[in-house]
């Protein structure tokens, strides 16, 4: 059985950092994509970040390029994303999906993913 569970959410300043975890289970990361969304109040799940299970290729949307880094321990099958330069506007809930690699879309489209983790909150606020 797929499991997916994040953490490392919470309440952090402009400009600063986040490190967000997702603990993977029942499933071996290497056959399966794995993507962060996130989803701010009213507005529509958006994909930000996806790494490759196979090659570790990795996608970023334009709005986090350069401030967020995804990464994956393939030892402890956990995925991560750094966040640095954090801005309000990053203020949401962030779900961790995963989803079998073959004929998926770098970009992360959330139909195309079949496993979700609970979510956790980042909230950016002075």
């Amino acid at each position: 059985q797929v499991q997916l569970v994040e953490s490392g959410g919470g309440f952090v300043q402009p400009g600063g950092s986040m490190r967000l975890s997702c603990d993977a289970s029942g499933f071996a990361l290497d056959y399966y994509r794995v993507a962060w969304f996130r989803q701010a109040p009213g507005k529509e799940r958006e994909g930000v970040v996806s790494i490759s299970g196979s090659d570790g290729s990795t996608y970023y949307a334009d709005t986090v390029k350069g401030r967020f880094t995804i990464s994956r321990d393939d030892s402890k099958n956990m995925v991560y994303v750094q966040m640095n330069s954090l801005e309000p506007e990053d203020t949401a809930v962030y779900y961790c999906a995963a989803a079998l690699e073959y004929g998926l879309d770098d970009r992360p489209i959330p139909y195309q993913y079949d496993n979700w983790g609970q979510g956790t909150q980042v909230t950016v606020s002075s």
